[in-house]
C-alpha cells in the first residue's frame, strides 16, 4: 500500500477540528462541519475520482498485522469520547442560541455518527477482546450498543433476505424502512441474547443479558456525566441529558441511512425455505471514491465486507462485479432523504443488476420479485 493511501485515513481525524473550529466562531459556522462533509467533500470525490487498486493477496496477510490501522481506530475512540465530554461540558456552561445548540448538536451527531459508528463497526467484528471493547466503548457514546450484538450474530447472517430489519426493500422509502430497522433490530438483538443464554440455563432476565446491559451503560454514562458537571458548577442543567441523546439519536439515525443504501433492493436466492445462497460481493452496494472510502475506512467497499468480514478495513477490495452506488455515501446519505429521487436513480440500478446476474429483488412488502426481462 502507497505511504499516500496509508495518510489518507487519516483524514477522518479532520473532522472532530471542524466541530470545534465551528463552535468556537461561533452562530452559523457551526454548520461547518455538514458543509465540509455533506458539500466539500462529495466535490473533491468527484475531482480526484475512484481507487479500483486492490492489496495483492500475498501482501494481505502482514497489512491485516499492521499495528498502525489498528491504531487508526483505537485512537478515534478516545477522541470521540473527549469530543462529547467536551461538548456536554460547554453545553453546560454557556449558553447557546437555538441556532448555535442546532447546528452544533448535528456537527457532534455527524463525528460520533459518521466516523464514529464506522469505527465501531470495524473494531466489532474483531476478536480480539481490546478491539470488542473499543466497539462497545464508542457505541455507548450513542446508545446504540446493541448494534453490537445485532450486526454481527443477526445482519450478517441474514443479510439481503427478508428476515433481516437492516436490509432495505426495493420501492421501501428510508422513512418507512427507518422505523422498521430501528425496532426490529432491538427486536433482534433481544431474540438473539435470548437463544444464547438459553443455550446457558439462564433466564433473559439477568445481567448476563447484553442487551440489558447495553440500555442501561449509557444512561449510567450520561446521569455520571451530569452528576459530576453538577458538583463542579453548582449547576443541575438538563440540556446536558438532552444534547447527549440528540446526538446520540442522530448519529445512529446516519448509521441506518447508511444501512438503507448498502444493500437496497438486493436479494440472495432461497435454496429452500429459510435457507439461503451464501453471502456474495454481489448482494451489497459498493463505491469507490477514494477519498470518501479514506474518510470511511473504506466502509464503501461493503461488498468484499459482506462477502469476508474478516478482513480489516485496508485489506478491502474492490470488485468489479458488485453493484456500483452513482456517487460516495455523503451524496447517497441526501439522495435518500428525497424518496422519489432515490427510486427514480437506484430502482433503473437495481433493475440494471437483476437483468446482469439473473436474481430477484426484495420489495417493499418482504416478496421477491423476479427478474425483469
Amino acid at each position: 500500500m502507497s505511504v499516500g493511501k496509508r495518510l489518507s485515513f487519516l483524514i477522518a481525524y479532520l473532522i472532530p477540528s471542524l466541530a470545534v473550529a465551528g463552535y468556537y466562531l461561533g452562530g452559523s459556522f457551526n454548520f461547518l462541519t455538514l458543509a465540509v462533509v455533506f458539500g466539500i467533500l462529495p466535490i473533491m470525490d468527484l475531482w480526484i475520482g475512484p481507487d479500483a487498486i486492490n492489496p495483492k493477496e500475498e501482501d494481505v496477510p502482514e497489512l491485516q498485522k499492521e499495528f498502525y490501522f489498528r491504531f487508526l481506530t483505537y485512537g478515534w475512540a478516545w477522541i470521540q469520547f473527549a469530543l462529547v465530554i467536551w461538548a456536554l461540558w460547554e453545553v453546560q456552561t454557556n449558553a447557546l442560541s437555538s441556532l448555535e445548540w442546532f447546528a452544533f448538536v448535528l456537527a457532534i451527531g455527524v463525528n460520533t455518527g459518521g466516523i464514529g459508528i464506522t469505527v465501531a463497526h470495524e473494531l466489532g467484528h474483531k476478536n480480539t477482546k481490546i478491539e470488542q471493547w473499543y466497539s462497545k466503548f464508542i457505541l455507548m457514546t450513542v446508545c446504540y450498543m446493541h448494534f453490537f450484538i445485532e450486526h454481527n450474530r443477526g445482519h450478517h447472517v441474514n443479510v439481503s433476505t427478508h428476515e433481516d430489519p437492516a436490509s432495505s426493500r426495493k420501492g421501501e422509502s428510508f422513512f418507512v424502512f427507518y422505523p422498521r430497522t430501528v425496532f426490529g433490530s432491538l427486536t433482534s438483538a433481544w431474540n438473539l441474547e435470548k437463544k444464547r443464554l438459553g443455550k446457558l440455563g439462564k433466564s433473559s432476565w439477568t445481567f448476563d443479558n447484553e442487551m440489558i446491559t447495553s440500555m442501561i451503560i449509557p444512561v449510567l454514562f450520561i446521569s455520571a456525566v451530569t452528576g459530576i458537571f453538577y458538583a463542579i458548577t453548582g449547576n443541575l442543567n438538563w440540556q446536558v441529558p438532552a444534547f447527549f441523546f440528540v446526538q446520540s439519536w442522530i448519529a445512529f439515525s446516519l448509521l441506518e441511512l447508511v444501512n438503507y443504501i448498502e444493500h437496497y433492493g438486493l436479494a440472495r436466492k432461497e435454496l429452500s425455505p429459510g435457507k439461503f445462497e451464501k453471502v456474495l460481493p454481489i448482494h451489497s452496494w459498493n463505491q469507490n471514491f477514494s477519498l470518501s472510502n479514506a474518510f470511511l475506512f473504506q466502509l464503501q467497499r461493503h461488498s468484499d465486507h459482506h462477502a469476508n468480514a474478516g478482513r480489516r478495513y485496508q485489506s478491502l477490495r474492490h470488485f468489479e462485479e458488485s453493484p456500483q452506488l452513482p456517487w460516495g455515501y455523503e451524496l447517497m446519505i441526501l439522495l435518500a432523504l428525497f424518496p422519489p429521487l432515490w427510486f427514480k436513480i437506484m430502482d433503473k440500478k437495481l433493475e440494471e443488476w437483476e437483468k446482469q446476474h439473473g436474481e430477484t429483488s426484495v420489495n417493499s412488502s418482504g416478496k421477491r420479485e423476479p427478474a425483469t426481462a
